[in-house]
């Protein structure tokens, strides 16, 4: 995200693209940043951005699954059934996704 401060160096605004007062990236999990979207956000929207967040970090875990089954340092059936059965679905769908020329992350 990008920061806009006011002139006392407080933020007043995030930013998805860089603008003229904008230029300062900071991460939506920087203290400062959550304490800005704490004081200027209801909860429920406050509750979506978690859920986003949320979201990233699950493609995240994803991604770190998948390599550690390629290096064979994790095997799928060293999972719970029931995480077997996650992970299966989640990567039939991301490839029929992908085959499709689809961007996941638009649709997640």
């Amino acid at each position: 995200m990008y920061v806009e401060r006011s002139a006392e160096g407080e933020i007043i605004g995030l930013r998805k693209e860089p603008g003229p007062n904008s230029t300062e990236v900071k991460s939506l999990n920087d203290q400062e940043v959550v304490d800005f979207l704490e004081q200027n956000l209801e909860k429920d929207k406050l509750k979506l951005l978690l859920s986003q967040m949320d979201m990233g970090f699950i493609r995240l875990l994803e991604d770190l699954i998948d390599l550690l089954m390629k290096k064979n340092i994790v095997i799928l059936t060293e999972f719970p059934k029931k995480a077997q059965e996650k992970l299966i679905n989640r990567k039939l769908i991301r490839e029929k996704i992908s085959s499709q020329n689809l961007v996941v992350e638009d649709i997640l």
